[in-house]
């Protein structure tokens, strides 16, 4: 289970409007739980490095980029817990790229954006064998007077318990 906030859910999804029809990237800074649950505290925006040709359906973080985002989270006593991503005018389900490309442990949050709008926002774990993605569940950690931005409230979306 990962919890996130309204604040941090309109990050992201501002994030892939805004680098549309490219993908967006970032990192998710937080905690995890002694129930192995993730909380973010902050999203960390990152350039999408890929080539320009590329960018529409790959993103990059380069490594000093990485390592820039863990040295920001250790002066806040946070850790990296996840990355997120969108996808331009696909769903929010990662791809096969995505799976090679991922570890074990981290929350994989994708944004779907059509046509500039995020629509819907679901996170992933991977299984330790690096098998396969299983959604994970999102907690909506919300403050009083806070809506979101997604066309369709990833509560509508998350299934599992």
């Amino acid at each position: 289970m990962i919890h996130l906030a309204t604040r941090h859910r309109n990050e992201i999804a501002a994030h892939g409007g805004r680098d549309y029809p490219y993908e967006c990237c970032g990192l998710l800074l937080g905690t995890f739980s002694a129930d192995g649950a993730k909380i973010v505290v902050e999203t960390y925006p990152i350039s999408n490095a890929r080539e320009e040709d590329a960018k529409r359906n790959r993103f990059l973080i380069r490594p000093e980029e990485l390592m820039r985002g863990e040295r920001f989270a250790e002066t806040k006593a946070l850790e990296v817990i996840g990355f997120y991503h969108s996808h331009p005018d696909h769903p929010a389900i990662p791809s096969e790229y995505d799976l090679d490309h991922a570890w074990p442990v981290y929350s994989y949050i994708v944004v779907s954006v059509n046509a500039g709008e995020a629509r819907e926002l679901r996170s992933w774990e991977m299984e330790p064998d690096r098998s396969r993605f299983n959604e994970e569940r999102i907690f909506k950690d919300s403050t009083a007077g806070e809506t979101s931005l997604l066309a369709v409230d990833e509560a509508e979306i998350v299934k599992g318990s």
